[in-house]
Parts: C-alpha cells; sequence; structure tokens
C-alpha cells in the first residue's frame, strides 16, 4: 500500500474511534451516577451521610425498614406520650440486625417506645462516608440522623466501636440527649474526667460481668458523669445484650422507665 493511502487509512481509523469514544462516555457517566458515585470516587470516596435505620414493631404490625434516612420519608413517631424514643447504635462486628435479632426493637415497641436502630457508615446497609473520620464528623454525622429520624431527645445506646460516635455527641450534644446507655463503649479514655463532669445527660453504665477489659476501663472514665448509675450483667461477656438479653432488657427498661 502506498505511503499517502496507509497515512489516510490510518487518519480515518483514528476519527472512527474518536466518535466511538465520544458516544460512549455519556452512557459510562450515566451509569456510574446511578451507582451512586462519583466520577473519580469508589465506595470510599462517598461522600453521602446515609445510614440505613430499622425500627421495632408491636405484634400484627408490619416492619418498618428506612434506607438512607438522608434521603428516605422521616419515621412517624409511634411512642406513647411522655416516653423518648431510644436511638441504637452498634459494635464493630454487628449491624442494626443485630437488635431486631435479640429481640430488643419489638419488646420496647412493645412497651410503648419508639426504637430505632442504624447502620452507622461502613457497616451493614450504610455506605461508608467521609465525614466521619473525625470526631467532630461523627457529632454532625449524628446530628444529622436525629433531625432526619426527628428525634428531639431520646436516649442514646451505645455499644463498644460506637462510642467513637456516641462520645463526642455526648459532650458536644448532651443536651440533646434524655439519656445515655455506654455499653463497655471504647474512646472513653480520649477525654478528661473535668470533660464529663460537665455533662448533666442521665446515664445508665452498663457492661458484663466478664468483660475485664473494656466494661472496667470505660466504668473508671464514665463514672466521672455527675447522673450515672452502673448496672453489670452477670455472666455476660463483651456483648452482654448477646450473651443475657433478658437482663440487659431488664436493666435498660428500668433505666427507661425513670426518666422524666
Amino acid at each position: 500500500m502506498p505511503p499517502a493511502r496507509s497515512r489516510l487509512g490510518l487518519l480515518l481509523l483514528g476519527v472512527l474511534l474518536t466518535l466511538v469514544l465520544y458516544l460512549l462516555l455519556p452512557a459510562a457517566q450515566h451509569e456510574q451516577h446511578s451507582a451512586g458515585t462519583r466520577p473519580g470516587e469508589g465506595k470510599r470516596g462517598r461522600r453521602a451521610a446515609n445510614a440505613t435505620a430499622r425500627t421495632g414493631t408491636t405484634a400484627g404490625q408490619p416492619p418498618v425498614f428506612y434506607r438512607e434516612v438522608s434521603a428516605g420519608p422521616q419515621a412517624s413517631s409511634t411512642a406513647s406520650p411522655g416516653r423518648p424514643d431510644v436511638l441504637f447504635l452498634h459494635g464493630q462486628a454487628f449491624t442494626s440486625k443485630t437488635w431486631e435479632a435479640v429481640g430488643t426493637l419489638a419488646l420496647l415497641a412493645g412497651e410503648g417506645y419508639r426504637a430505632v436502630a442504624i447502620d452507622l457508615p461502613g457497616y451493614g446497609n450504610s455506605p461508608l462516608a467521609e465525614m466521619v473520620t473525625t470526631a467532630q464528623g461523627r457529632v454532625a454525622f449524628l446530628d444529622h440522623v436525629l433531625q432526619e429520624l426527628g428525634m428531639r431527645r431520646p436516649v442514646l445506646v451505645s455499644p463498644s466501636m460506637s462510642g467513637r460516635f456516641a462520645l463526642p455527641f455526648l459532650l458536644a450534644r448532651g443536651d440533646r440527649l434524655a439519656g445515655f446507655v455506654p455499653v463497655a463503649p471504647v474512646g472513653t479514655k480520649d477525654y478528661a474526667a473535668e470533660q464529663y463532669r460537665q455533662v448533666q445527660t442521665p446515664t445508665l453504665i452498663l457492661y458484663g460481668d466478664r468483660d475485664t477489659s473494656l466494661g472496667p476501663q470505660a466504668l473508671q472514665s464514665l463514672r466521672h458523669l455527675p447522673r450515672h448509675r452502673v448496672a453489670v450483667v452477670p455472666d455476660a461477656g463483651h456483648a452482654c445484650y448477646l450473651d443475657k438479653p433478658e437482663d440487659f432488657h431488664q436493666a435498660l427498661l428500668g433505666f427507661l422507665r425513670q426518666l422524666k
């Protein structure tokens, strides 16, 4: 093939490839947008602070399950008058389903409480969120969740890993909580005794008697909260709500009933 014709053929081929890429690019961008990511972002790059939430129901009622509380409808309140809402976080090895599996959500619903459990970012059905990499961001995240779920002054139940969310929120927004139930949370040593003394939120410090590590460690710091009481679940380990759910429920309900 003469050199001129060879160059012309390569030129036409280049034009054809450019045209094909031009036609395919919008479709690829649309597919990426539909999957919930922005150009150049993977799963870890998501900026949305979405969370999956589930709530307890009484017998005969259909289950209520909210996905992406930042975009979905606000949960309607079914709590009895004068009883606070209860928001459950979870430990590192668990999700919101844990509170459903042990019967906590249904039990509280039957007692007239509006109980909601969420999947923290990166767990269960909740996507990762960049904002929760800092304590300030985790406070903002819980602020957002309470607003979207229509919870004004809930009781916050925080086991283990979720202490990274609950403790900074307690210290910064304690007046937004009717009560606090730390269950051997992590991160208690990150704050000074004087910081805890400033908090006036009624608190139930709860842990299993076989949790010889995080339970006593958390108690050592949390005992500086001026309005606290302690409940130790017998024959229970770190996840005392799994080992002895009846004892855990009894302690939790006793605390909720004495809140004004």
